[in-house]
């Protein structure tokens, strides 16, 4: 059967080492904190999630009332995608842009201004007229997706240029989004947020295949893993297919049956990476045991199609499961080897894991099971997981505002 060899990606694996004698090491310049372009969007995103998410559930509550520009759904909705989950993979791609291709990403003043510009969206949402917050908000993304074409077509980095193309889509997504809102255009608010949804998504399916069975092997000696090329083709083409159904067709039975075979090829896929063999390295199983949140929540979006169970469900599989929870685990692994540190965690990190996996368990089961108990579960999910970012925020935050450990730039 036809295998394929590990694809790589630069993300710092292995912790850096200091320079041996006579090798000259860059001086580091200007500001840690914006040196490179993980530090303020993982930082900015990461303490943005601990607060939105308990004056959410505050606000379902009725324990508040805020003055916002849109509905207390929509704002969470959007807030949750585009000020949390596309800040993370903002900082990713600027970093990672870098180590892909070896030309410099924005750093300096020239990042401090994304990184402004996304607060101010942030805070736009609460103070200011509806179309300040619309302008705001829609235009880092394309600033970034123009950035990472740039050094990614002057250093040919052809594999990587979808990427690119997804990061225009999600602020095809995102003005979509706004124009509903405003009545621009006839379409549910919703929908344009379950496009976004599914192109983060899809960078999952994308990045996971790519870091998720490389840090395996690096990490678990003599491991070699057997990738079949027709079903990581396979996998990636019925995910992307269910994910447009779900968006652009009315459910049936169609769209359940393209959710159930992306389901099953999803899972064909990871059990290619052999999960089970990272047990005793959280840094790794935190990994897994997100991704296979992917099945599941195509499973119930599947199940959903057919009227048989509500689509939250899916959605939160996917994105408090899938999403969250690969946030926690590639925040933590990437900012531990681009801070020159070791990649084993400390305890701290793998409870925050473990409360982000349990705030998905939570906010997906207890609903299906007991519905009578929704308030109490959504006050259990946005305690684990504000819980779990407060921690990330502990642990990270004088590392991400410092020089790396080992004096080098970036």
């Amino acid at each position: 059967m036809p295998t394929s060899r590990l694809p790589s990606i630069r993300v710092e694996a292995t912790p850096a080492r200091p320079a041996a004698a006579g090798t000259q090491v860059a001086a580091p310049r200007g500001w840690p904190l914006l040196r490179l372009g993980f530090r303020p969007f993982y930082l900015g995103a990461t303490a943005f999630a601990a607060l939105a998410v308990p004056v959410w559930v505050a606000m379902f509550l009725g324990w508040v009332d805020l003055r916002l520009t849109v509905s207390p759904l929509l704002w969470h909705a959007h807030e949750m995608l585009f000020g949390f989950a596309a800040a993370v993979v903002v900082g990713f791609l600027l970093t990672a842009g870098k180590a892909w291709t070896g030309l410099p990403t924005p750093r300096g003043p020239w990042l401090g201004a994304l990184a402004v510009l996304w607060l101010a969206a942030r805070l736009s949402a609460l103070v200011a007229p509806y179309p300040v917050y619309a302008a705001l908000d829609v235009a880092l993304i394309p600033l970034v997706a123009v950035v990472l074409v740039d050094v990614l077509v002057r250093a040919r980095s052809w594999r990587n240029l979808p990427l690119a193309a997804i990061v225009l889509l999600l602020t095809l997504a995102n003005a979509s989004f706004h124009l509903a809102v405003i009545g621009t255009i006839d379409v549910a608010p919703l929908r344009p947020l379950f496009a976004a949804l599914a192109l983060i998504v899809m960078i999952e399916c994308v990045i996971a295949g790519r870091v998720i069975p490389a840090f395996t092997v690096n990490a678990t000696p003599g491991l070699r893993l057997r990738l079949r090329r027709p079903l990581e083709a396979a996998t990636l083409a019925l995910s992307a297919l269910a994910l447009a159904a779900w968006v652009f067709v009315p459910p049936g039975p169609l769209g359940a049956a393209t959710f159930a075979a992306a389901a099953l090829a999803q899972l064909l896929r990871q059990l290619q990476w052999r999960p089970w063999v990272t047990r005793g390295r959280p840094i790794l199983w935190i990994l897994h045991a997100a991704y296979v949140w992917i099945p599941i929540g195509f499973a119930l979006l599947a199940t959903a199609q057919l009227a048989l169970l509500a689509e939250s469900a899916g959605v939160h599989a996917l994105a408090v499961g899938a999403t969250s929870a690969l946030i926690i685990g590639m925040v933590t692994r990437t900012a531990r080897g681009h801070t020159g540190r070791p990649l084993q965690v400390s305890r701290l990190e793998v409870l925050a894991y473990v409360l982000v996996l349990t705030a998905a368990a939570v906010r997906v089961g207890v609903p299906l099971v007991a519905p009578q108990h929704l308030a109490a579960s959504l006050i259990g999910a946005a305690v684990a997981w504000s819980t779990a970012f407060g921690i990330y925020i502990f642990v990270f935050a004088p590392w991400l505002v410092s020089t790396r450990l080992d004096g080098k730039d970036g």
